[in-house]
């Protein structure tokens, strides 16, 4: 435990690592990248690994360590100071370009376009001095004007010619290397996102081509480089942008080597809740975000464990969420939903009952192609983090599983969401299931519910608490419910002496509705329909309705087993 008046800071969102070590922020080791980098030689070196797994921080510290006029003393104390040789020989010795693309995320590509060069122009901002540097010619600074000369349209927006833009880094490379006389490290953060957004907006092949110019000048045909450190989500196509590539090292989710350098270990998240005082929270944080196997070794996803933290830092009982999936659409689930088939359906129910499946997973695709079938999804699913691997190859396949509760909590909302968004386009059917509550026919909901349970997909019997299957089943049910824009339905809300699952009012005819939903162990449907019966009656769950005005009131137990269910309305009330 570290006294709390001197604790350092928890680095939500900060990616910048000379602020981390300068304002007192919390950092993990992850410096014995440089070594390993370093020694396991790559003129161009690729690591893919899904969003917020410290793949910009890191980018972040090699800079500062390389780069000429580096700050010495960020790294004291750290890892890499223990190697002396190999911090004398290249610890602040190169010119360094850094950018990331991140930001090149345009509806159209003359907005990408735009986006790209203001992104290199304002890295080439950097080398000032280059304007003025009596190493070049006249000629050669006229070339660096371009790099940094603003148009007038919009205000600092920097404006390149196509010839000027696709070999910008090769152009800042050539005058850094003049300038300095020695070779330059190019670091690309985030290379792929250019590509996501433009097949996003339909113009692919254009940004395809601009990158493929790009990177062909910057890392092919360039004399003036030393090394260069690409990172991003996907390992794109080499015939899509990396054409002809040979000096390329790429380090995947599933090759063993730099595992311990993205993402947190089982160690440095205990010294981590150890230091602020969590340690009891340890069980909670593996449950919810642990899981992820990259080459041979477990890692958490950092992101999370951080905002957990953080989170704990102002209130001590604060329940984990779902931060990961906050900084993403989630699209690739629903892409993967709307194009599964039958089988596919019964193996995403394996996989959020904790099963795993085993699958072919390309690595290598290009966007176009992320698609074009579901066996493509899957590889997209597995390199973006939404399932990870389990133990060793199986031949040529990988054994795939969710990797924590978070992930699993994801796919189960977006099930939901996406079974919701479907039943709403029969509306007429929909609006038939409902009327059967309204008016006490339990028969004739069971047979409505029980045709939307058999399209959707279940949580099937695992080790998976049943409260989580309840809250499930009672998801999709409050969901149908809500179709009626005209009924007031609420979900747990307080009433007699607890939260009822569900609690309609329909004001203009005075009717009110109780249901409680009970997921049925081993089948047993009538049992826990009774059950749920009881606990309305116990718990005086109508009370709130009653004061609320309604005369009529319908109670319904609700029992769900797999994609089976039973609606029993309590005795006396059918019409």
């Amino acid at each position: 435990m570290t006294d709390r008046a001197v604790q350092k800071k928890l680095p939500i969102g900060i990616e910048n690592f000379e602020k981390i070590k300068t304002d007192n922020f919390y950092y993990i080791d992850k410096t014995r990248l440089i070594r390993d980098l370093l020694h396991n030689w790559g003129e161009v070196n690729l690591f893919t690994r899904p969003r917020r797994f410290g793949k910009t921080l890191n980018m972040s510290m090699l800079k500062n360590f390389f780069e000429i006029g580096c700050r010495r003393e960020l790294f004291d104390g750290l890892a890499i100071s223990e190697e002396t040789e190999l911090c004398e020989e290249y610890m602040g010795k190169f010119p360094v370009i850094a950018v990331s693309l991140k930001s090149v995320n345009g509806n159209d590509y003359e907005t990408a376009r735009e986006m790209m060069c203001s992104v290199i122009g304002n890295e080439a901002m950097r080398f000032q001095f280059l304007a003025e540097s009596s190493r070049l010619t006249e000629k050669e600074k006229r070339m660096y004007d371009q790099l940094t000369a603003i148009g007038r349209r919009g205000e600092g927006a920097f404006k390149m010619s196509d010839t000027v833009l696709m070999g910008s880094l090769y152009t800042l490379s050539a005058l850094l290397r003049k300038h300095y006389g020695s070779r330059v490290i190019i670091l690309i953060d985030e290379y792929d996102v250019p590509l996501a957004k433009a097949s996003e907006n339909g113009y692919y092949d254009q940004m395809v081509l601009l990158l493929r110019n790009v990177f062909e000048r910057a890392l092919k045909t360039n004399d003036n480089l030393y090394f260069a450190v690409l990172t991003g989500c996907l390992r794109v196509a080499k015939e899509s942008i990396f054409t002809g590539l040979n000096n390329f090292n790429v380090m995947t989710i599933t090759d063993v080597g730099f595992e311990e350098y993205f993402g947190f270990t089982d160690e440095e998240v205990k010294e981590l809740l150890d230091y602020y005082d969590f340690s009891e929270a340890f069980h909670t944080v593996k449950e919810w975000y642990d899981g992820y196997q990259f080459g041979k070794l477990d890692v958490y996803c950092p992101w999370d464990v951080i905002c957990y933290c953080g989170r704990l830092k102002l209130n001590s009982n604060a329940q984990p969420e779902a931060f990961w999936s906050n900084t993403s659409s989630n699209m690739v689930i629903r892409h993967f939903l709307e194009s599964a088939r039958s089988i596919t359906k019964q193996e995403i129910e394996r996989l959020i009952s904790g099963e795993s499946i085993v699958k072919a997973v390309r690595q290598e695709l290009t966007y176009k192609d992320m698609y074009a079938s579901v066996d493509n999804v899957w590889s997209v699913l597995f390199t973006t983090g939404y399932l990870t691997q389990r133990g060793e190859p199986v031949g040529n396949k990988l054994r795939l599983a969710i990797p924590n509760r978070e992930i699993r909590n994801i796919f189960e909302e977006q099930i939901t969401e996406w079974f919701q968004d479907s039943a709403r386009k029969d509306g007429t059917a929909l609006n038939s299931f409902c009327e059967a509550f309204k008016s006490g026919d339990a028969a004739g909901a069971e047979k409505k519910f029980n045709e939307y349970l058999n399209r959707t997909i279940s949580i099937r019997d695992t080790a998976v608490k049943n409260e989580m299957k309840e809250n499930y089943f009672h998801g999709i049910l409050l969901g149908l419910l809500s179709y009626k824009d005209d009924w007031y339905v609420a979900s747990n809300r307080e009433s007699g002496d607890g939260d009822c699952d569900i609690l309609v009012e329909i004001d203009g005819e005075e009717i009110g509705i109780a249901i409680e939903v009970k997921y049925a162990e081993n089948g047993e449907l009538d049992a826990a329909c009774r059950r749920a019966l009881r606990q309305i009656e116990e718990r005086r769950y109508a009370a709130q309705l009653r004061e609320d005005g309604m005369r009529k009131i319908l109670k319904y137990g609700v029992a769900c087993w797999r994609k089976k269910c039973r609606i029993m309305l309590e005795e006396g009330q059918a019409e």
